[in-house]
């Protein structure tokens, strides 16, 4: 009874797991804190292209201190914010540029935009720009300026993009997807939200500098609905933090978890099959979440930004996963002659999977950029699996080696052990997934 009730514990222990990781665990612009200490009352999570606006705005003297922050960027790419005066689109756009220069130092500047093919050459804008900077870290890259507006304005069109560099100077964005909704109507003097409601929806939080409570400049994109940020999944930000969540339980902790359950249970008596049974469910439900978490993955890559290895492993993690189900399929008989083969073609992909998919969620949590108390919790999850494997080695080695030492004794072998994928005698530890 005791074997029965660990064995249905298990299975809920999995499932327990992405309790301690939730989409509200990241970070949305009402909870980001700023390296330099600067602190802003209002900001608005960007609906497109993983990006953030904060800002103080005196609605008295029309200046406005802002921070324009892009997340999984790139040294190789820029980013741009822009106020657009007469439209809502990109010509007559009054940009602010920043990117990577060639020293590592970032370069920020002004540029108005007055047509459709530009390299966003240096020049004044319509308005003062007092001062501007850049940062960029941990790909995440930010403007800092402060806008001197043109008395009584309380309104703008914003627009942002980002894209990859060509050379020394910007190159062309993508002319599909995220990059064409990336415009919105902000007021700097409400935020779109209600002093009263706070942070809601998007994750927009705004001050009101004169305590007019009035939000009906709301943020409606050409195309696309104003309360694109109240659905969860309307936001990038939120199919970033769903896409990570979906990894980091399957890859990162289920897959190595179902190679202990087969690698160790084996050895206790009375375990089989009920070992096999948990390491082909562990393993099964990781390749689910993982085969959802890659399809979000592939999602957000069509919206845009920069991914690097990461998008190249998750695609190699995919291929493998798909490989070890096939291979189930084919499974030979423990005494099949081409057993031996069949375990040393199912461990290296295995573990081989484990080792990148390990390597890709730290990865993953770089682009993410989340509060640091997640990847270290992810690391200590990673040491508490590693101590359980140490453990389990030991203590299944020590059994084995008194069953070797315990049967010398009392009837010797006709024949010589046949060692098995993980150095147990294959008679009593054979793989069986």
């Amino acid at each position: 009874m005791k074997r029965a009730g660990v064995c249905y514990l298990l299975p809920l222990l999995l499932f327990s797991i992405p309790l301690f990781f939730t989409p509200a665990s990241s970070q949305s612009c009402s909870s980001y804190k700023f390296s330099s200490n600067n602190v802003y009352k209002s900001c608005v999570d960007l609906p497109v292209l993983s990006s953030f606006l904060h800002w103080n705005f005196n609605q008295s003297t029309a200046t406005a201190d802002i921070a324009f922050r892009v997340t999984g960027t790139s040294s190789s790419r820029w980013i741009s914010w822009a106020i657009n005066p007469s439209s809502t689109g990109m010509v007559g756009c009054q940009a602010l540029v920043a990117y990577v220069g060639s020293t590592g130092s970032v370069r920020a500047y002004t540029s108005p935009i007055n047509s459709y093919r530009t390299s966003m050459p240096e020049g004044s804008l319509s308005f003062g720009v007092p001062s501007i900077s850049g940062a960029f870290q941990n790909g995440e890259m930010t403007i800092f300026a402060k806008l001197q507006l043109a008395a009584g304005t309380t309104t703008v069109n914003q627009v942002w993009q980002e894209g990859p560099m060509n050379g020394a100077n910007p190159g062309t964005h993508s002319t599909s997807g995220a990059n064409m909704r990336s415009m919105e109507t902000l007021s700097f003097a409400t935020g779109s939200t209600p002093v009263s409601g706070g942070s809601s929806g998007g994750g927009r939080s705004g001050g009101d500098d004169d305590g007019d409570d009035d939000d009906d400049d709301g943020y409606g994109s050409p195309g696309s609905s104003s309360s694109s940020g109240s659905s969860f999944f309307s936001n990038r930000q939120q199919k970033k933090n769903v896409h990570g969540l979906l990894n980091a339980v399957s890859w990162g902790i289920m897959m190595p978890l179902g190679a202990i359950f087969a690698r160790h249970l084996k050895v206790f008596e009375g375990a089989n099959p009920a070992w096999f049974y948990l390491h082909i469910t562990c393993q099964g439900l990781a390749y689910i979440l993982g085969i959802a978490g890659w399809i979000t993955g592939l999602r957000l890559g069509d919206e845009g930004g920069e991914t690097g290895y990461h998008g190249a492993i998750g695609a190699i993690l995919f291929i493998g996963a798909t490989l070890q189900v096939f291979a189930l399929l084919v499974r030979p008989k423990p005494d099949h002659k081409y057993r031996f083969f069949w375990n040393i073609y199912h461990h290296s992909i295995g573990y081989t999977v484990i080792s990148l998919s390990i390597l890709n969620v730290f990865k993953g949590l770089q682009l993410l950029n989340p509060a640091s108390v997640w990847k270290q919790g992810y690391i200590a999850i990673l040491i508490i699996l590693g101590l359980i494997a140490a453990v389990l080695e030991v203590v299944t080695w020590s059994i084995v080696i008194k069953r070797r030492r315990r049967a010398a004794m009392d009837l010797p072998p006709k024949h010589p052990s046949i060692v098995g994928g993980n150095g147990h005698s294959d008679s009593q530890l054979h793989y069986g997934a």
